[in-house]
């Protein structure tokens, strides 16, 4: 059934949010946003208010357990995808990759595997996380606006990185797509300036980064991090990482039967995007289903940023990732 689009998309209301996050916006810096005309600072990071809203209970309310598994990304970081492929190969006994009747034939990645902060936008409190372990969720809130009881259990956590350039180019043109007509559409010029400065959607993306990086080098049982590029040249090695990391490795019988391969075909980009739940209609959250799927390509940030843009945000990675050991 096809979802249509709610008078305003959730993403931009802000006449349904807490006492608690009205009274803490007044306090916190603020900037121009994205897709929404302004942003607040909290913790470091940048948030717009229905989805700060999401991170304030989320922050106080959600519960922990040693089984779960989380996948955190910054928008635009191949988000989709890895939703799709890990929920694929956790679930794979229960829902068989070639059956017809498989979740993700029937519903978008985001439906199937939810933004944990977005479900407590809606439920302030107390959102019903009851299914059977392990439970599978994802986020795109910073290592340090993560719950204490995440931080302190046996969760485990998959954080994917994309390069910088790439993730600029996809956010810009996506949230374009997300901007009401009435509010025009960005310049790629002025959210280059933004981007540069820091001002996105949850970054600094650098600062977003490097939590997670530098916790994946301490953490190495608790914190498995990925990169897109890496994803996109070797989907067969990295699938099977993620196999072992969630504790349920592939059998002998199940790589000769073609399970990994199975999965890639189920989960690729251009099977993805060609499926009818996710060509039409909108997410519960508004969202057009149609506007996360560009083109998911690596170094197409060639097509569209001039060489001095380019080179701003070459010396920008390098002064903020420098001595990390990460690159792109």
């Amino acid at each position: 059934m096809e979802t249509i689009q709610p008078s305003v998309p959730k993403y931009l209301q802000n006449f349904e949010v807490s006492k608690e996050c009205n009274d803490l916006i007044s306090s916190l810096p603020k900037d121009r946003g994205w897709a929404v005309p302004i942003m607040y600072q909290y913790q470091g990071f940048w948030h717009h208010t229905w989805q700060l809203q999401g991170v304030l209970a989320f922050q106080k309310h959600f519960l922990a357990q040693d089984t779960d598994i989380l996948l955190v990304t910054a928008p635009k970081s191949g988000t989709t995808w890895l939703k799709a492929i890990s929920f694929a190969i956790i679930n794979r006994i229960q829902y068989p990759i070639a059956s017809k009747d498989h979740p993700l034939l029937k519903n978008n990645s985001h439906v199937v595997v939810p933004f944990v902060e977005q479900v407590y936008a809606d439920d302030n409190s107390n959102p019903d996380f009851s299914e059977t372990p392990p439970r599978l969720f994802a986020t795109h809130v910073p290592y340090v606006s993560l719950p204490e009881s995440i931080h302190n259990s046996k969760v485990k956590i998959v954080y994917m990185c994309r390069n910088p350039k790439d993730l600029f180019i996809s956010a810009f043109h996506f949230t374009n797509k997300l901007r009401p007509q009435h509010m025009g559409t960005n310049s790629m010029e002025e959210m280059f300036d933004l981007f540069c400065k820091g001002v996105f959607l949850y970054g600094p993306y650098w600062d977003h980064v490097l939590e997670f990086w530098n916790e994946s080098l301490k953490k190495l049982k608790k914190v498995l991090f990925l990169k897109y590029k890496e994803m996109k040249e070797q989907p067969t090695t990295q699938v099977r990482k993620l196999a072992e990391f969630y504790g349920c490795p592939f059998t002998l019988e199940e790589e000769k039967e073609g399970i990994v391969d199975a999965i890639l075909g189920l989960c690729s980009f251009e099977s993805l995007s060609n499926m009818e739940v996710n060509k039409k209609g909108y997410l519960p959250t508004g969202e057009m289903k149609e506007a996360y799927f560009r083109k998911g390509e690596v170094g197409d940030w060639k097509n569209h940023l001039t060489v001095e843009m380019a080179e701003k945000l070459d010396i920008i990675i390098e002064c903020k990732f420098q001595g990390s050991g990460l690159k792109f």
